[in-house]
């Protein structure tokens, strides 16, 4: 209960401070992609206008990425802690995948920055070397650092932890009599998780899978560490300019005049009723298939 008051009372503060916004720019706050504040000489404001189009695709791409690299891995991870792994190996693993978990953002920005960051820009060079005929990994300019690409990979081993705890605890939830009766049947281990564990978990693993994506969605320290924020939308994802939502917010509020501080609201309300969104789904498909799997 007091979890929902909570919520409504940001949700209430933000569409308080953002409501004026969105009722001037009106749709057009979702699909221009122009965040401009013109100024006279004694710098009053002459006009305005505020669109987070390209904020919008950018959360969108990063957040794809990430569940398109990090859902595989939390999966067979889940899946090697569950029915492979044993002892003292299984409870470091669970130890270190549970410590990750609660890592604040700002040290994964600031890993990736010093030490990942060169990797993952080697990564995309090859990439871009051998698929660049493809639009989606082709670059106008050999500019690899700092691209969607690497926020997206950032975010994929954030949310890791957290899809490999959802997927684990389904997993283990696999009613042992359809185990037994697959190795009755002559299955091996392998062929068992593919016949039986895979199917039963398919609706949990989709909700740990929305649960990242809503963090990934919402994060914001890590992706302004590693991104370089640009005020346009890119599709070639292997180049070095971008943003999302929350970057666009950290970015400006600093400097930002009380109009533009009610866009930020506004912009953050966005991302706000999004992340809200998806996690509401997420907990719907673990609470309706992680108990009884299909």
């Amino acid at each position: 209960m007091s979890s929902l008051v909570i919520l409504g009372l940001i949700a209430f503060f933000l569409s308080l401070k953002g409501v004026n916004v969105l009722r001037e720019e009106q749709w057009s706050f979702l699909t221009e992609s122009r965040w401009e504040v013109l100024q006279d000489a004694e710098g009053k404001i002459e006009s305005s206008t505020f669109g987070i189009g390209a904020m919008l695709v950018g959360t969108f791409i990063g957040a794809f990425i990430a569940i398109i690299v990090g859902v595989p891995i939390a999966v067979l991870s889940a899946l090697y802690l569950t029915f492979y792994a044993r002892g003292l190996v299984k409870k470091f693993l669970i130890s270190v995948i549970d410590l990750m978990a609660a890592f604040p953002s700002l040290l994964f920005g600031f890993w990736a920055f010093i030490v990942f960051m060169a990797s993952a820009e080697y990564w995309a060079k090859l990439i871009n070397k051998y698929l660049g005929f493809i639009p989606l990994f082709d670059v106008p300019a050999p500019f690899f650092e700092r691209s969607p690409f690497i926020a997206g990979l950032v975010l994929a081993v954030m949310i890791i932890p957290i899809v490999t705890a959802i997927s684990r605890e389904v997993f283990d939830q696999t009613p042992l009599d359809r185990i037994q009766a697959a190795y009755a049947l002559g299955a091996s281990k392998l062929a068992m998780i593919r016949a039986v564990v895979i199917p039963y978990g398919r609706g949990g693993i989709v909700g740990g899978a929305m649960l990242g994506l809503g963090r990934a969605m919402g994060e914001t320290v890590a992706v302004y560490t590693v991104l370089n924020v640009v005020y346009q939308i890119n599709w070639q994802i292997l180049f070095g300019a971008g943003g999302n939502v929350a970057s666009l917010i950290l970015l400006k509020f600093g400097e930002a005049g009380p109009d533009e501080v009610d866009a930020l609201m506004a912009a953050g309300l966005i991302l706000f009723l999004l992340t809200l969104m998806v996690n509401a789904l997420s907990d719907v498909l673990i609470n309706r298939f992680g108990k009884k799997g299909r």
